[in-house]
């Protein structure tokens, strides 16, 4: 499958589609859970006969939109058992899908310090009194080179900072670990490398944390030639320097699992999710393995990990392809599956309640690694999934399962979706590309059942998001930015609007976005109608590509009154006085460089290397403190070791 290449701006063939394979083994299947293999012996042989089957891959998928994907070349140019954790004293800081499922980001808060990572490095910032910077401290491990690493994603476990990258120097994903103290300190500890494929999805993220297991979905794709098929395997190593030290088996054969339902999707990828206990002394690190094709959309529950393995697939919609969901449960059970078609095109497009998984499904696209998830086109449906349907991987959900749904209009970039509720919602926008005048319609669906509702939007649909019971969709037009609310009550319907005139998303991961709910002053419930919004905000309106390497004009507030919407205003970025940072690693921002903080009634802005926070009065926000956590222009020291 054709993806684009992070380092280097251009196309790789990262994976192949397969065909048709023999299935061996003996023994029979449990009605709950997926085939293991028996030995080496066992699977070396099948995934053989799997290779000599293949045929050559298909056409590769649709580029990204046109200025992002010159935008980008010009920039090259230059398992262990989990448990839930328990609930936290104060709301966490991260836009979350799942409550209590944090997920990687660039900033998180450590008692009374943030901890920021931007540009391979990780900076400490003390909010006890004002704000005042504490420490810096690369990334990444000592003497190695990180010019070819990207590290994307942090996460803070007790007196532990876990940063998540990948690295094209080294191979593989990393797991770089830090002590921190209360005063904000840092200090290296160790790294971890696995042997995976990069993990990178414009729209998700890689890593999860649940109380102190750190939960990672990685991919490795399958080689050609059967010789390199040992390599293939998941594998880690503790890195201790060098750099040819051998990396150990990390997934036995015992924990790799299959379904009979690779006869019609082909094999062509291992899918692995790995689990570490971030504070014990050693990781110690476990994984499961399920085969399937390379597309790949992964969602992670209180309960699970969810993977919709789909071959490659841009062709006739009439016919969706055959795929893949895996269900591998976080307290070390065996994994199960159960046979789908089509695909999902986001994590956002899964929702587990009431002992169903809901998923909605586009008959065309390739899952969300890379950039696949700017893509998916063809009929819409709503599939609900009992977690009883989930066994040995012979059962295949029958098409009766599916309700189709009406096909949005538009050439397929940029789909947007998100359950709310009992409702699920979506609608196309341009996010990643330029600003245009489009009207999106926003479908509104009850997911159990009853009438569909159209409502028409007026800008595009780049976003999609939750204002406790009720959701905004935010878009824009050639020149505006807009926030429309969706209230979902027992009809769903449009509600109130702001308009920022001049401006566009400065930020379009779900991160971006915060809602802060307030009380309502009535009756003290929560429920979405009175709270603080914020949200990156780019002047001039701009492209969504720009946000890989510009840093947001300024973050914009409101304030839902009532359901009604209320400016507050803006804190702004300053550019003046700008230095080079001496940057040699992850050099630009995939992940993004600003978001908005809500701590108790604090309320801060990140915006590059600023920190500004504002005093949120009931009609305006005002500027009380700014600094710049900058490095020194001189670069910092390089050792190619590896």
């Amino acid at each position: 499958m054709a993806y684009l290449d992070r380092r280097f701006g251009g196309r790789v063939l990262l994976g192949v589609v397969a065909v048709a394979l023999l299935l061996v083994g003996s023994g029979a299947a449990s009605a709950k859970s997926l085939i293991a293999f028996k030995s080496d012996a066992e699977l070396q042989a099948f995934l053989k006969r799997s290779i000599n089957k293949r045929t050559p891959p298909p056409p590769p998928a649709p580029p990204p939109p046109p200025a992002m994907a010159g935008a980008v070349a010009d920039m090259a140019a230059s398992p262990v058992a989990v448990t839930a954790a328990k609930a936290e004293a104060e709301p966490g800081i991260t836009n979350t899908q799942v409550a209590g499922v944090d997920e990687g980001d660039i900033v998180k808060k450590h008692g009374d310090v943030l901890v920021v990572l931007h540009r391979g490095r990780l900076f400490t910032i003390s909010i006890a009194k004002g704000m005042k910077p504490v420490d810096t401290i690369n990334a990444y491990p000592p003497n190695v080179n990180a010019s070819a690493d990207w590290y994307d994603e942090m996460l803070v476990s007790g007196n532990r900072v876990v940063v998540i990258g990948y690295s094209y120097g080294r191979g593989g994903t990393e797991v770089n670990r830090f002590r921190i103290d209360d005063a904000g300190h840092l200090t290296y500890e160790d790294s971890y490398q696995l042997r995976t494929n990069d993990y990178y999805s414009a729209t998700n993220y890689a890593s999860r944390l649940i109380g102190s297991k750190l939960i990672i979905y990685a991919p490795r794709y399958l080689p050609w030639d059967t010789a390199e098929m040992h390599d293939a395997f998941p594998a880690y190593r503790h890195w201790r320097g060098d750099a040819k030290s051998p990396f150990k088996r990390i997934v036995e054969a015992r924990q790799i699992y299959y379904s009979p339902l690779l006869n019609d999707t082909g094999i062509s990828a291992i899918h692995s999710v790995t689990t570490c206990d971030v504070l014990a002394d050693d990781m110690n690190c476990k994984a499961t393995s399920v085969l399937g094709p390379d597309g790949r959309t992964f969602f992670v529950s209180n309960n699970a990990v969810y993977v919709w393995a789909v071959p490659e697939w841009y062709g006739n919609e009439r016919k969706a392809p055959s795929s893949i969901l895996y269900r591998l449960p976080l307290d070390g059970s065996a994994p199960s599956a159960v046979g789908v078609r089509g695909g999902p095109t986001d994590q956002f497009s899964f929702q587990e309640k009431d002992g169903m998984l809901n998923v909605l499904v586009r008959s065309q696209g390739g899952g969300d690694a890379m950039w696949a998830s700017a893509f998916s086109d063809g009929t819409v449906a709503l599939l609900r999934v009992p977690q009883s349907a989930f066994g040995d991987g012979t059962y295949r959900m029958p098409w009766r399962s599916y309700r189709l749904l009406p096909k949005p209009k538009g050439d397929g970039w940029e789909f947007q979706n998100r359950f709310a509720g009992d409702f699920v919602l979506y609608g196309v926008g341009t996010s990643w590309g330029e600003p245009d005048k489009s009207k999106s319609v926003l479908t509104v669906v009850p997911v159990k059942g009853g009438d569909v509702t159209s409502i028409r939007m007026g800008h595009s649909i780049d976003r999609i998001d939750l204002m406790g019971r009720d959701a905004v969709v935010i878009g824009g037009d050639q020149q505006n930015l807009y926030f429309t609310a969706i209230d979902l009550g027992e009809r769903p319907e449009r509600g109130d609007r702001y308009m920022l005139a001049n401006a566009a998303q400065g930020e379009t991961r779900s991160h971006g976005f915060f809602f802060k709910p307030e009380a309502d002053p009535h009756n003290g419930s929560i429920t979405g109608a009175y709270g603080v919004i914020g949200l990156p905000v780019a002047r001039p309106a701009t492209p969504g590509y720009a946000q890989l390497f510009q840093t947001s004009a300024g973050m914009l507030y409101l304030r839902r009154t009532d359901g009604k919407f209320g400016t507050l205003g803006e804190l702004d970025a300053h550019s003046e006085g700008a230095v080079a940072d001496g940057c040699v690693a992850s050099c630009v921002d995939w992940y993004g460089n600003a978001r908005p903080i809500f701590i108790r009634d604090r309320a801060f802005a990140l915006m590059g290397y600023e920190l500004v926070e504002g005093k949120i009065g009931d009609k305006s926000v005002t500027e009380i403190g700014r600094i710049n956590f900058a490095p020194a222009a001189k670069p910092q020291p390089v050792r190619a070791t590896n």
